[in-house]
């Protein structure tokens, strides 16, 4: 959120001054953006509850289903949805060999009405080490719905 008051303050910069008649459209695109930050975080979280339940198809329904979907990690860049569809599923395996997933940290940035990036860190416990990293999402708005079209994930532990 505080990304966003920051970005609506430069916006004005160029303009001669930022009068009080400036505050209704900002008031109105402050509320815009907190209804599709909920809405990113509860498909976020969604995706959590998903792998909770081992279901990894569930999990990928965050992701955006088309062969050009990218999906970056541990030095490797996969493409499209049934790939990355895959490397979850070979990588994790079935419900008693995914761990519990803890993401967090959100940090959502609206780049426009239908494009946004969100980082954050997820944590897997109960997996040997339990592994946990950064990531980098970049989604779009289709059908009224966020999906993960490209998503950078690192691992830190």
């Amino acid at each position: 959120m505080k990304s966003f008051f920051a970005a609506a303050a430069v916006a004005c910069l160029p303009l001669v001054a930022c009068t009080t008649q400036d505050a209704a459209p900002i008031a109105a695109i402050n509320a815009q953006s907190e209804a599709e930050t909920a809405a990113i975080t509860a498909m976020l979280e969604a995706q959590d509850a998903a792998w909770n339940r081992g279901d990894i198809d569930g999990f990928m329904d965050g992701y955006w289903k088309s062969p050009e979907l990218r999906f970056a990690s541990g030095g490797k860049v996969t493409r499209g949805w049934d790939e990355t569809n895959a490397r979850y599923h070979n990588t994790y395996g079935g419900p008693e060999t995914m761990g519990t997933l803890v993401t967090d940290d959100y940090e959502i940035v609206l780049l426009g009405p239908d494009a946004a990036v969100a980082h954050g860190r997820w944590k897997l416990t109960g997996r040997e080490g339990t592994p946990w990293g950064l990531y980098t999402l970049v989604l779009r708005k289709m059908g009224g719905t966020w999906k993960i079209v490209s998503d950078t994930t690192t691992s830190a532990g």
